[in-house]
């Protein structure tokens, strides 16, 4: 009698633990700060990144929606680039202007994009030259990104300032550079992908070197 309650007891241990998968609760929270961050990036942030986050809106804006930069930004980098934004550029510092609560649920609007995992392939550490990487990226990076990675409104990403450098990695920026961001002008430089780049893995380091070392000069 006693194995025939405990076989009931488990039986209802599951039964209870089916249900509640299957009944979408963590889903459905998560689906209403999706919805809730929607109405708020259609407010502050679709003007420029646009109403897909192709960054096709009216004024200039860096393409969110795109699988390569899903994958390889945590939730915490999307979080620190709206709350702090970068001074002096296109993207004023939301947290000023927004709750906790709104900056989290356009995170779970964007990551939301995210439609796929990508396992890039990146070197357990990231070690160049920077001197090397400063002719490379003169050479391959700077019609887009500027002399000292300055950068330029509706060209390229501005890789010297100190609000990008703070919240992204080496890593961060070694697949940026090697893999780019499929659907925009930032095409892959990696050796064997179809980019008009061919740059070998320590040449890509080199420019990541390049570019975090102008951290260092402000």
């Amino acid at each position: 009698m006693k194995k025939i309650l405990i076989g009931f007891y488990i039986l209802v241990i599951i039964g209870i633990v089916v249900c509640i998968s299957n009944s979408n609760i963590f889903g459905h929270r998560n689906s209403q700060a999706i919805a809730a961050g929607e109405k708020v990036y259609n407010k502050n942030c679709l003007v420029c990144h646009g109403d897909t986050g192709k960054g096709e809106g009216v004024e200039a804006g860096t393409a969110l929606n795109n699988q390569n930069f899903l994958n390889s930004v945590t939730d915490k980098n999307l979080y620190n680039y709206i709350k702090f934004g970068r001074v002096g550029t296109g993207m004023p510092a939301y947290g000023p202007r927004l709750s906790e609560k709104e900056l989290k649920n356009i995170v779970a609007f964007i990551r939301n994009w995210q439609r796929e995992n990508i396992d890039f392939n990146v070197p357990k550490t990231i070690v160049g030259d920077p001197a090397t990487g400063k002719k490379l990226y003169t050479l391959y990076c700077q019609n887009c990104h500027m002399e000292a990675g300055k950068g330029m409104l509706r060209m390229g990403t501005a890789l010297s300032h100190r609000d990008y450098l703070s919240y992204t990695t080496d890593k961060q920026i070694w697949i940026s550079t090697a893999y780019g961001r499929e659907e925009t002008r930032m095409g892959p430089s990696l050796k064997g992908l179809d980019g008009v780049r061919q740059l070998k893995e320590q040449e890509i380091s080199d420019i990541v070197s390049y570019i975090r070392s102008l951290e260092e000069k402000k």
